[in-house]
């Protein structure tokens, strides 16, 4: 097989915007320890000002908001009821906001969260948060799989950098990290380059 017929053929696409507005957010394990201290993701300022934004708007909106919450191992910074562990952009129950807790990559698995979009007569929605390759990637990914409509806006995710790694390779920075995320997620999703070119209405 030659160079060029080995190579993937979907063209790297960023659409400048989404073509219809989304009834949903889905906020992806914005806890403490992630976005917060030493600990947090290196692009944390940026992804904490554009998922600030996305909430505020899809609030004013009438959007569904749903937050995830990682519930980690005993010892990790995730652990339950652990500083690390609390959500950092408080969720507005007043406004119907839910907090739906996880235990493994997949927002979805033994959530409740797609019965819960189903309900609401969500069918189109929004990503945002960490980390771009796991959490953010696998929710993504099934909601694909269960024939939502996806909009992933590229600077309203992050994760960490990869560390080198002798005889394999270099530190990879997190930026590269979460386009090969976005990447992995093939062409069905649409990613748009900036989270204020999402626009949310009621479901």
């Amino acid at each position: 097989m030659s160079e060029q017929a080995a190579r993937p053929t979907k063209p790297l696409s960023v659409e400048p915007v989404p073509a219809e507005p989304v009834q949903a957010l889905i906020v992806v394990d914005m806890q403490a320890a992630f976005v917060t201290g030493g600990g947090a993701v290196p692009e944390a300022a940026r992804v904490l000002d554009r998922t600030t934004d996305l909430i505020t708007r899809a609030r004013a909106a009438g959007a569904l908001v749903v937050q995830l919450q990682n519930d980690g191992e005993p010892g990790a910074v995730d652990e339950p009821g652990t500083p690390g562990w609390q959500i950092h952009l408080p969720a507005d129950t007043d406004r119907g906001e839910r907090v739906l807790r996880k235990t493994v990559d997949d927002g979805f698995e033994e959530t409740g969260l797609a019965d819960l979009l189903a309900e609401a007569g969500v069918h189109d929605l929004a990503l945002c948060g960490v980390q771009s390759e796991m959490c953010v990637l696998a929710t993504a990914r099934t909601a694909l799989e269960l024939d939502f409509r996806v909009v992933l806006p590229h600077d309203a995710h992050a994760t960490y950098d990869i560390p080198a790694a002798e005889g394999i390779s270099d530190l990879v920075p997190a930026a590269m990290v979460s386009r090969v995320a976005e990447w992995a997620l093939g062409d069905e999703v649409e990613i748009v380059a900036r989270a204020r070119d999402v626009d949310f209405t009621k479901p």
